[in-house]
């Protein structure tokens, strides 16, 4: 058997802008997706901390370094530049291993800079 359990989490991000008319998913820092082990494509839950709305759409890769978190698409009806927001992904894992099994927490400054502390002391444990 195998149980849906949290992979990653990158906490509390500060959405930098939206784009309405754009085909749809969230833009993330490349340098963020890397400390949270989120590749491009990835389906993600986005909970938005300021109006409560839990949204899941896919990742693409933002340019690194650049502190980008931008919704597009649909998902843009649902934030706005400044709210902060927590960015969930999910893996599954096999029953053995859910024991022992913590999710990689990427903690970040108001500026979406990786917190090291955060990245470094927290990981998959299997």
């Amino acid at each position: 058997m195998f149980r849906e359990l949290c992979k990653s989490k990158i906490q509390p991000a500060t959405v930098t802008e939206t784009n309405l008319y754009y085909q749809g998913s969230i833009t993330i820092d490349s340098v963020l997706m890397e400390a949270a082990d989120i590749v491009e494509y990835e389906k993600v839950q986005v909970l938005n901390l300021n109006n409560g709305q839990r949204i899941e759409t896919y990742v693409i890769e933002g340019e690194g370094n650049s502190g980008i978190i931008c919704l597009n698409g649909p998902a843009a009806r649902h934030a706005h530049a400044g709210d902060k927001v927590i960015i969930l992904s999910y893996c599954l894992v096999e029953e053995g291993k859910t024991r022992n099994w913590e999710p990689r927490i990427v903690l970040v400054d108001d500026l979406n800079r990786p917190l090291k502390a955060a990245t470094v002391a927290r990981g998959h444990k299997n």
